[in-house]
């Protein structure tokens, strides 16, 4: 009985060792028939290539990006170098008309190039005049200088408001091509639309970024221009009280 029972499990044994040796041969056979599959691989893209994905319609775009910071740039400093005043320049000239100095203050303004200066120029020759005739004349050529601060500044207001319009005629170009794209193909996959797809999004992100910035530096400037104004106005009232020293 017992040699029995030891037959048979020696025999279960051997079966199972062919049954695991038979399905270990199957599998290497099938890893060595199997094809070899490649892992897609990502595709880097500059800014520049995905920038010409947009579209003749980033030319117009390009180029007002171009004046908007070109008219930042020339507007910014011309602002700044007339914000910038030195902080003596009218204890000067109150230093010269209370000694009787008329023509050393108009020297002194003459040789500072600001809009301060030729303001009270101005003011200097109207000496001697009414106080309100010499105001008149310093708020008048303070209008021409705070005109010369704001010259161009209007450009950026108006790149702010076009650059998104080209962008959304992008936009427009970018489905016409889609749908083009589309009936030449007879399908619609994402190689067939991508074109249309990248032309779309690609001018309309650009468009809106340019409008950004302008309105953004549009306003940046006026804030400096306001700053300016309100200094020039100081200044102003400063001269007219010092001319009203001496009636006192």
């Amino acid at each position: 009985m017992i040699p029995a029972i030891i037959l048979q499990v020696t025999q279960t044994a051997v079966a199972a060792s062919d049954t695991i040796r038979d399905t270990m041969v199957k599998a290497a056979s099938q890893a060595v028939n199997m094809p070899i599959t490649h892992q897609p691989v990502s595709e880097s893209i500059t800014l520049l290539d995905l920038l010409m994905k947009g579209g003749p319609i980033m030319i117009p775009i390009a180029l007002l990006s171009v004046i908007s910071i070109y008219v930042f740039i020339q507007r910014y400093f011309a602002i700044r170098m007339a914000l910038k005043q030195d902080d003596n320049f009218m204890n000067n000239i109150r230093d010269f008309i209370v000694d009787g100095r008329i023509e050393a203050a108009l020297s002194f303004c003459k040789s500072a190039n600001r809009p301060i200066a030729r303001m009270m120029e101005k003011g200097i020759k109207r000496i001697g005049r009414p106080l309100k005739e010499i105001e008149e004349s310093i708020e008048i050529v303070g209008k021409f200088e705070v005109y010369k601060l704001e010259k161009n500044i209007i450009i950026l207001a108006i790149v702010a408001g076009i650059a998104p319009m080209f962008g959304f005629i992008g936009t427009i170009i970018g489905v016409i091509k889609i749908f083009h794209d589309i009936s030449l193909a007879g399908d619609v996959s994402i190689s067939t639309v991508s074109a249309g797809l990248y032309t779309k999004m690609v001018s309309s992100a650009a468009g809106l970024l340019v409008g950004i910035v302008a309105f953004v530096a549009y306003h940046w400037l006026n804030i400096m221009v306001d700053k300016t104004v309100q200094k020039l106005e100081q200044n102003t009232m400063e001269f007219i009280d010092l001319l009203q020293e001496p009636t006192k």
